[in-house]
């Protein structure tokens, strides 16, 4: 006996499919045999969720309540979602199709035909069943009504599948949506807003490396030796000189599969026109129509075809990235309807006409928070810029702008200008983020959670726990953000040490630098005061000139949170000035920022020594000597106290090292005087980000030009970690500076870094520890020597690049609320759970 042929029938791997069917003819043994449990909902199986009977029927309302939940859920998450309930209803098939439209998936039907006669004998050899055939006759006779109007009701596709051979010859195929391209991983080039440009858009391929094909004068493909694949975003056409010599290239590339093209809301307006629909002939239709009139009646079918088979957008790279013309908020991402269709054409507008008389676009790419890469055009601007891991590429070619592309993954930007204005524009190119002043500062620019894409820090995220936490400190206690182009990031520690009595050693650092493949260290002083940003102009014009500031102040002092120091900086700053002169004229600069030290501790911090320091040393000094003297009486009676004894004098002998510990760094100060500055790196000058292109030695150097009673010297010296002495003799000068009293050092690449290179590792002193973990620390090295150094290296690492990044931004003259995403990012990452100890 012959198998009977399979037939296939196709649905969507991401959707809704709708059983319907009556009781008894086979919907539950279909769906458990062909998908998996997790993937079916059973209107039995709900009924029984919330009476504890599938087959109480006074449950139902209550039940497809749960049903409806339960398939929304999964729809918002993606899933493929079965139905198994009779559906032989239009109500019950409707709110299905609805639920299915809400989430902008795809839906099917499955419908399961079979005789009453089949159904009702298997109902009957059913114990649970208690209903009577007249309620089978009843659901085949609303299903008989409702197949001539199935395919009408907004299902996709409807499978009749009639009587049990057919149903048991299934083969059931998942077809993934058009746009679910995850499978390709590029590398991509991603290029904006074309628009008739032809001879751009050739000369873009070859700054990008493409090889253009010739048929004649006509190119008509392009390849690439490293086998990167275009992605065009869309608005191919209209407005330029040459529509059909972009249309001709970009279909020959996507048919050799070279390249991958969404639709433009300027090719769907055109298709319609094409097909004969009555269109408003504007924003460069005209052309295109006039220029595609000249072309044989051949390439105008080839073109209409390619053009109407654009898809709104792809997923690509495993959900990595996503291409649509005009963007996509998350929620849309490789979903299917016409809204999303539509958002991707022409954006999320808000029904309203600006004065140009053009739509109103609500900003999405503002509050997009999604992990895709977001890459778009259709509103043109000045130049591409990452907005919340988004990027427009539509550079205004046609209006002589430029036209852009997006290496990927490389995230590098490459334009070519226009070669002129082919088409004057209706409304001025403005930034992607919406026309505002750059000095101009909204709760909306840091607010909730974050993703930064950053240069020197890659991708960021700053959660909204911490932007609130940020957000207190800045609105309530920070300097005026005009003078806030920086903050300082937090320092990792060193490796933790094995050496008997050592948790932090210098030799850890060395060799983990060494690891990294650094040939050369300085070892810097670790100053134990408070770590001050000082960012002064050379007068008040200057001030005003470049930071804004108009109220006659000529600079700020302020602490690793954007504080001031004290409550009137103005006189620190004026001393600095006069002090940082030999500096603004080498550098030919009327503005500085340093990273300094403020000394001493005591400064800042007298009322925590009081409170958190003193307080412990004081009771140690006045309780442990009379402990032992109890012990010693105790002693002297004959009791074993010995131990207790020793134990008791170990800890007096830790207190009075705590105390001696925090002592040498408060020494009296009264107002200014005492005071001083000890700055270790020059951050930026007027045009120049030094702590991006200045290696350490050249910091130094120029530091040592300041001179006076305000200026407390960094020490330092240099290793070249391949010379055992030299190593050697760095170990012993942190051995003297630490027994002395000092704090410790910090060890950094002396040469410029890139990657995962720790850019500064601290190396505490033995003593110094004392305060930060407790006078008895050495008694628990064991215990100690199991902290996790990962999450702090990782911060420090981030708040570094954000530090650049932000100085980079302030230096090029970008925006204040651009400089001001990065610091406020540092101030949210401090937020974050880590041991304050490290």
């Amino acid at each position: 006996m012959t198998e009977a042929p399979k037939r296939q029938v196709t649905l969507p791997a991401m959707g809704l499919v709708v059983l319907v069917g009556v009781s008894g003819s086979g919907k539950s043994t279909f769906a458990r045999t062909h998908f998996k449990p997790t993937e079916v909902v059973s209107s039995d199986f709900c009924r029984g969720l919330v009476a504890d009977d599938e087959n109480d029927q006074s449950a139902t309302p209550d039940a497809f309540d749960v049903l409806h939940y339960i398939v929304g859920t999964r729809l918002r998450r993606g899933l493929l979602t079965v139905v198994d309930a009779t559906n032989v209803q239009k109500p019950d098939r409707a709110s299905l199709i609805k639920l299915a439209k809400s989430h902008d998936v795809l839906v099917d039907a499955v419908v399961i035909d079979v005789p009453d006669s089949v159904a009702i004998e298997r109902n009957e050899r059913r114990a649970d069943r208690n209903f009577g055939s007249h309620v089978i006759t009843r659901q085949h006779r609303d299903l008989k009504r409702s197949m001539a109007r199935l395919t009408k009701e907004g299902f996709r596709r409807v499978h009749v599948l009639r009587g049990t051979d057919e149903v048991d010859a299934v083969e059931i195929v998942r077809e993934r949506p058009w746009n679910d391209r995850r499978d390709l991983h590029g590398p991509f080039d991603l290029i904006g807003d074309v628009h008739g440009c032809a001879s751009e858009l050739r000369t873009l391929l070859s700054e990008l490396g493409w090889k253009i094909d010739y048929d004649g004068t006509a190119a008509v493909d392009a390849t690439h030796p490293d086998g990167r694949q275009a992605v065009f975003v869309g608005d191919l056409v209209d407005r330029g000189p040459d529509t059909p010599g972009v249309l001709r290239l970009v279909m020959g590339m996507v048919a050799s599969g070279n390249a991958i093209c969404v639709s433009g809301n300027h090719e769907a307006k055109l298709v319609r026109a094409l097909k004969g629909s009555k269109v408003t002939v504007s924003h460069g239709l005209a052309e295109s129509l006039a220029q595609l009139e000249a072309e044989p009646e051949e390439f105008r079918a080839q073109a209409l075809g390619f053009m109407d088979r654009l898809i709104s957008h792809y997923v690509l790279d495993d959900g990595r990235l996503v291409v649509a013309h005009a963007g996509l908020k998350e929620s849309y991402h490789g979903r299917s309807s016409g809204r999303v269709r539509s958002f991707a054409l022409y954006g999320d507008t808000t029904g309203e006409t600006d004065e140009y008389g053009l739509p109103v676009r609500y900003p999405w790419a503002q509050d997009y928070r999604g992990q895709a890469m977001v890459v778009y055009g259709h509103t043109p601007v000045p130049k591409a810029e990452w907005v919340n891991n988004t990027i427009c590429l539509d550079t205004g070619v046609v209006f002589g702008g430029a036209l852009t592309a997006l290496r990927y993954p490389e995230r590098a930007i490459v334009s070519v200008p226009a070669e002129k204005e082919w088409y004057e524009p209706v409304r001025p190119l403005v930034p992607a983020v919406g026309d505002r002043e750059p000095a101009v500062l909204r709760i909306s620019d840091v607010a909730g959670t974050r993703w930064l894409e950053t240069t020197h820090a890659g991708k960021v995220k700053v959660p909204e726990e911490n932007a609130a936490a940020a957000l207190e400190i800045m609105s309530r206690f920070a300097v005026d953000p005009r003078w806030l182009v920086y903050l300082p990031p937090t320092m990792s520690p060193v490796a933790t040490s094995t050496r008997e009595g050592f948790l932090e050693h210098p030799e850890q650092a060395f060799e983990e630098y060494a690891g990294w493949g650094v040939t050369r260290v300085v070892c810097e002083e670790k100053h134990m005061g408070s770590r001050a940003i000082a960012v002064i102009a050379k007068d008040a014009d200057a001030a005003e000139r470049r930071f804004g500031v108009g109220d006659g102040t000529a600079g700020v002092v302020y602490t690793r949170t954007g504080r001031p120091f004290f409550a009137d900086t103005s006189e620190l700053v004026d001393r600095l000035r006069t002090t940082a002169a030999p500096l603004f004229e080498s550098l030919d600069t009327d503005w500085l920022a340093l990273d300094c030290e403020l000394l001493p501790w005591s400064a800042k911090a007298l009322p925590l020594i009081k409170v958190q320091y003193a307080s412990v040393g004081a009771a140690a000094r006045r309780v442990l000597p009379e402990a032992l003297d109890v012990l010693e009486s105790a002693k002297r009676r004959g009791l074993d106290v010995e131990a207790l004894i020793a134990k008791t004098v170990r800890r007096r002998d830790n207190s009075e090292a705590f105390r001696d510990a925090y002592a040498a760094y408060v020494r009296p100060t009264d107002g200014l005087d005492g005071v001083t500055l000890a700055p270790f790196q020059i951050l930026a000058c007027e045009g120049r980000a030094l702590a991006l292109t200045e290696p350490h030695d050249w910091h130094l150097a120029e530091l040592a030009k300041l001179e006076g009673d305000l200026i407390t010297p960094t020490r330092h010296r240099f290793v070249d970690l391949s010379s055992p002495e030299e190593r050697d003799a760095a170990t012993q000068w942190w051995l003297d500076l630490t027994a002395s009293g000092g704090e410790g050092m910090v060890v950094k690449p002396a040469h410029l870094t890139e990657g995962r290179v720790q850019p500064g590792i601290k190396v505490r002193g033995r003593e110094y520890l004392r305060i930060i973990y407790g006078p008895d620390y050495t008694d628990s090295l064991d215990v100690l020597r199991q902290r996790h150094l990962g999450k702090k290296r990782q911060l420090a690492q981030r708040e570094h690049g954000l530090g650049l990044d932000a100085l980079s931004a302030f230096v090029d003259h970008e925006p204040l609320w651009k400089v001001h995403q990065a610091v406020f990012a540092v101030l949210a990452l401090e937020s974050e759970p880590v041991d304050p100890r490290l």
